[in-house]
């Protein structure tokens, strides 16, 4: 099982990073709400980890320097797969969303929410590209994966 989860990690980080340099290649055309997306998708993964970790954790919307975005999901990547090799995945963790209400996952269920997340909100992006007459890039884990 942890084998697969690193793999569906080292496809979310390699997807992030094609947007992410993507929408640099098309700044000029791409809109508010894509940039506050991408930033949405970097961000959920570093509050993941960082429920995890017990670290301080970004904000769910808060707007990153875009030249900063590689790194971000660069560690991202790291912590990802660090928590993978060295924590009990079916152990559970008690953490509060952004709105304070507590709950309790198993972290092979958080990591496993992570990259679903990033997948979907990829997918926004790319119809927001395309609404801005950008070609979307294509993000599906088949294509990464041939």
């Amino acid at each position: 099982m942890k084998e697969k989860l690193v793999d569906l990690f080292e496809y979310t980080y390699h997807f992030n990073k094609e947007m992410i340099r993507y929408i640099s290649e098309h700044i000029s055309k791409v809109d508010e709400k894509t940039i506050s997306l991408i930033n949405h998708t970097l961000n959920a993964q570093q509050i993941w980890n960082s429920r995890i970790l017990g670290e301080k954790a970004f904000e769910v919307w808060q707007i990153n320097p875009f030249e900063s975005l590689d790194e971000i999901n660069h560690q991202n990547f790291l912590k990802s797969i660090d928590i993978i090799q060295e924590q009990d995945l079916d152990s559970r963790v008690e953490y509060q969303n952004s709105r304070g209400t507590k709950f309790e996952n198993s972290i092979f269920d958080m990591l496993f929410h992570a990259v679903n997340h990033s997948t979907y909100h990829r997918g926004q992006i790319n119809s927001l590209l395309k609404q801005n007459g950008i070609d979307p890039i294509l993000t599906d884990y088949i294509f990464y994966k041939r």
